[in-house]
């Protein structure tokens, strides 16, 4: 996609407003051309006996403008005298500058709505891109640089692409207009600067292409500044506990230098970009002084010196319009290089996919079926050849050495992962042939790293749930356990629980997930590592909860505490990705395998 195509797309829902906005551009440009031109019998008033001489052998319609003025001055003069013409003049050129401005404000009024709705879709698009990426996608990605694409790097499409689109189109229509009285005014003359021009056009060029390479380094720098800073922030007690604060500050400082360095030598070529054009408009005035100027003196054209003046002040006034693309174009330039990185973003494939007219599922009746399934993660396998059926209404555990592929396994059964080979099936039926958010409606998760938000009590126990009502809520806290701490805090369940509820203590966390969890009611609860994390008195309230739910529910658990797990109707054991044992506790553990040296080490028998 290229970078203009993927600009339109965003524009395009606000077409409207976009035609409004050259409308009154136009509107714009035409008056101040008009108030430029009305220059001319201006000084022709104060320094002529006539108002205006006209040109032998001169028909263009600037002649024929200040023909037309010149007779309704001469009318004024011969009944009310000069001055009262020269009030009028002053008059008729502060309202076409009035109505130029007051048509410039309805150009930028039109376009900001563009602006900002552009940007926000954009915004919008990002986030609900980053919502439904695969948990692969994160493994490979800092989270802090894709903050910085859908923060700084949306700012910088918006000020380098959004705003410089804005400035343009009302420049163009006012470069447009103005070079056209300049025609108007005197052919040869006009032809003589637009061989001028080009080449200063050229120099501004090729001081500004490089900012298309340095550009894509200066966001790829704050991205990884971003990416420092969130680390920081995550890791801020184990910095302090190694005392690595020292170590951390120089680390950020370097990334920080470099990116400073970058950003010194892309606003080093931004910034020249608006003196040069300026340097180079004065370059050609002064040339067309002197064309202009001699052939006034030579009595060679029909340019006479009142028209002279005002093709100046037009040229003048065309300047600005150049001077302003020009630093459009640079500003497009950097701005492209956050565009390049917002669409790599967009882009990124959906390796999880819902199939064209997939199956609805709002039960769960009889099984889970694992069938010859393997799962690889660039080329690494994961999981091999699994075969296994959990029953509904079962509760089966999964233990095993980290890294033998439990965690893999369960995550396959919402899809946050698809596998390679073989088939996963919820009531004999593939998981891929059903509506996504079905499936993932049929399961509840309560994991070790309790993800909480920065919101209520009453919020985070009701997440992705509308209308529930309070007695619910307060329900689900008695199950799990919680209901006696909330109503304790200072506004109950009302109380903000700060950034992942780190006013909360660790078994207080786990026992809000469980609520969580309960309140949405799922046929299939997946626990992963719940109680491994916590104190004895925590771990007792937390897995009292826990049993409370599990009851009449089908349940995966994934444990390293053995002891949680030894009712469970059944426990498979993994290791490198494949079930080497399975069965009850008792039977496990009187075969003498890798289970039993699990059990060994935690002193369970």
């Amino acid at each position: 996609m290229r970078s203009r195509s993927f600009i339109f797309r965003y524009l395009k829902p606000f077409s409207g407003f976009l035609i409004l906005n050259m409308l009154f551009s136009i509107l714009s440009a035409l008056f101040s051309v008009f108030s430029l031109v009305s220059f001319a019998p201006f000084l022709s008033l104060l320094f002529k006996d006539e108002v205006f001489t006209k040109s032998s052998g001169s028909a263009s319609l600037i002649s024929g403008l200040m023909e037309n003025i010149t007779l309704y001055l001469k009318g004024i003069i011969a009944t009310q005298g000069k001055g009262a013409a020269l009030i009028i003049l002053a008059a008729s050129m502060i309202l076409l500058f009035l109505l130029k401005n007051i048509f410039l404000y309805l150009a930028t009024w039109f376009m900001a709505p563009v602006r900002n709705g552009a940007v926000k879709n954009i915004r919008n698009d990002l986030y609900h891109k980053i919502l439904i990426l695969p948990l692969s996608f994160y493994n490979h990605h800092k989270k802090g640089d894709i903050i910085s694409r859908i923060s700084s790097d949306v700012q910088e499409v918006d000020e380098g692409i959004m705003k410089p689109i804005q400035q343009i189109v009302i420049d163009l229509f006012m470069f447009t207009a103005t070079f056209a009285a300049l025609f108007f005014i005197s052919l040869k003359l006009t032809l003589f600067v637009m061989i001028l021009l080009p080449i200063s056009g050229i120099i501004i060029s090729r001081v500004t292409r490089k900012l298309k390479r340095s550009a894509p380094k200066m966001q790829q720098r704050m991205g990884d500044l971003i990416s420092q800073t969130e680390e920081t922030l995550s890791g801020i007690r184990i910095i302090k506990a190694f005392n690595a604060i020292d170590f951390s500050r120089e680390r950020y400082e370097k990334s920080n230098n470099l990116f400073t360095w970058i950003k010194n030598g892309v606003y080093r070529r931004t910034d020249l970009a608006s003196p040069l054009s300026e340097f180079l408009g004065t370059i050609v005035v002064a040339i067309i002084l002197v064309f202009g100027g001699s052939l006034i003196l030579k009595h060679n054209s029909n340019l006479t010196p009142e028209l002279f003046i005002a093709f100046l002040v037009l040229f003048v006034q065309a300047i600005n319009p150049v001077k302003n693309l020009a630093s459009a174009y640079s500003s497009i330039q950097k701005g492209k290089a956050s565009s390049g990185r917002i669409k790599q973003l967009l882009a990124a494939e959906e390796i999880i996919t819902e199939k064209e007219n997939a199956l609805r599922k709002y039960s769960f009746n009889h099984s889970i079926e694992f069938r010859n399934l393997s799962f690889s993660y660039e080329h690494e396998s994961v999981l091999k050849n699994i075969n296994l059926e959990i029953q509904k209404g079962k509760s089966v555990a999964i233990v095993g050495a980290s890294g033998a592929g439990k965690s893999t396994m369960v995550d396959l059964i919402p899809r946050f992962y698809d596998c390679t080979e073989g088939e996963l099936c919820i009531d004999s039926v593939s998981v891929k042939e059903y509506v996504i958010s079905d499936v993932r409606a049929l399961t509840g998760f309560v994991s070790q790293d309790t993800i909480l938000f920065n919101d209520t009590v009453f919020n985070n126990i009701a997440f992705g749930q509308e209308n529930v009502s309070e007695a619910d809520i307060v329900e689900a806290a008695r199950i799990a356990n919680a209901h006696e701490f909330i109503v304790n805090l200072k506004e109950g369940y009302q109380t903000m629980i700060g950034d992942r509820g780190n006013k909360l203590s660790g078994g207080q966390r786990q026992r809000l997930s469980i609520a969580r969890a309960v309140l949405r009611n799922p046929p299939i609860l997946i626990l992963d590592e719940a109680t491994s994390a916590l104190d004895t008195e925590s771990e007792r309230l937390v897995q009292d909860a826990l049993e409370k739910i599990m009851k009449n529910r089908t349940t995966i658990a994934i444990a390293h505490r053995l002891t949680t797990i030894r009712n469970m109707d059944e426990i498979i054991v993994m290791d490198k990705g494949e079930i080497v044992e399975r069965g009850t506790h008792k039977f496990l553990y009187e075969s003498n395998g890798i289970y039993r040296k699990l059990c060994d080490m935690q002193n369970i028998a």
